[in-house]
């Protein structure tokens, strides 16, 4: 994503903010994480729904139609 910041950066700042202590192998896997989530996550929010129509009463048991 760019202009995104850096995970080095956002990650021990926001734990800091929320009074999270994490050391150096905590921050290690939240980076993993984030590595392998972000791109496929920063793809579905970018993804253009605005001209699909929602299913009506869908059945969670099968694929949608």
């Amino acid at each position: 994503m760019e202009g995104a910041a850096p995970t080095d950066d956002f990650i021990p700042a926001g734990l800091a903010a929320l009074g999270i202590e994490a050391d150096e192998v905590d921050l290690a896997v939240i980076g993993a994480v984030h590595e392998l989530l972000w791109p496929p996550l920063g793809e579905l929010l970018a993804l253009d729904v605005e001209g699909v129509e929602p299913e009506r009463r869908p059945d969670l048991s099968r694929a949608p139609e």
